[in-house]
């Protein structure tokens, strides 16, 4: 049994990642869950899940809580609560997926016991790329993307030698806005905006994915995941999302990882690497495909 802490657990990452968890309740246990304010959809959580601790970084709603449910779990409030289970060390895997900056610190608590991060967070290589991936050598922690095309990257890269990348393939579906024209894009709508043609995620992602920021920010995160220079790590349109990234060899060969655009099945790979199990969550099937 394979005991998690789950930032940010009522975001897109965060619910599929209890699916999977729901999925495999013999393997896998939902310890700590945080989230930002939305305690409604938290209490949900802790009633099915039976978490032993969640952290409400919102103190009104955190107060709130404590008034819904009384002395059923422990309830820690703030960016000092979410440092506080991080620094614990009493989980086998931290799911980071809490959005923007606020994620760094505790995972970096999480890197330093040396545990096992399943990295949805791009804000924390982003903004400390470096000082990142120097503790995981440091301390043995292993980092696990859970971005469909990093863990794709990562897939493809299980068993090969770094040295011998030629290029890192990223794909990107184009958005919601592929192919209109410049004027076009002067009058669209935030509601148009979210509505991306492949994937449901958070508002923030979604948007920054209708903007393309979102693959600015996949570059960075390639470069310090797999250590290599931003001259090898290239982007192509792919509008259907099947390949969710490539890596390219130096004798010309090219692995791709492919299946239908489905959260759960990188969360998956990050929790059960480097197994696989059985599900499911997704049936790739070319004829169906087209």
């Amino acid at each position: 049994m394979k005991e998690l802490l789950i930032l940010g657990s009522t975001g897109s990452i965060g619910a599929n990642t209890l699916t999977v968890v729901r999925e495999f309740s013999n393997l896998y246990k939902a310890k700590v869950l945080t989230v930002n304010s939305n305690i409604d959809e938290l209490e949900k959580q802790i009633n099915e899940f039976k978490p032993e601790t969640v952290v409400v970084t919102s103190p009104a709603r955190a107060e709130e809580l404590k008034t819904r449910i009384g002395g059923e779990v422990e309830i820690l409030c703030g960016i000092d609560g979410l440092t506080e289970v991080a620094k614990r060390g009493n989980y086998d895997i931290m799911v980071s997926a809490l959005v923007g900056f606020a994620g760094l610190a505790p995972t970096i608590e999480g890197i330093k016991l040396g545990k096992r991060i399943a990295l949805a967070n791009k804000e924390t290589l982003v903004a400390a790329g470096s000082l990142v991936t120097d503790l995981a050598k440091q301390f043995g922690a292993e980092i696990i993307p859970v971005d469909s095309e990093h863990s794709a990257i990562f897939q493809c890269l299980a068993g090969e030698s770094h040295s011998e990348i030629a290029k890192i393939i990223l794909t990107a579906s184009g958005g919601p806005f592929f192919k209109r024209e410049k004027h076009e894009l002067e009058k669209v709508t935030v509601i148009e905006a979210l509505k991306h043609p492949n994937w449901t995620m958070g508002s923030k992602i979604t948007i920054d994915s209708a903007t393309m920021m979102n693959k600015g920010l996949e570059i960075i995160e390639a470069k310090w995941l797999f250590n290599v220079p931003v001259e090898k790590i290239d982007v192509v349109i792919h509008p259907q999302s099947i390949i969710h990234s490539m890596v390219e060899f130096v004798d010309g060969s090219i692995k791709a990882q492919m299946s239908k655009p489905d959260m759960k099945l990188p969360i998956q790979y990050a929790l059960t690497y480097p197994g696989r199990l059985a599900s499911r969550f997704v049936e790739t099937n070319f004829p169906k495909i087209h």
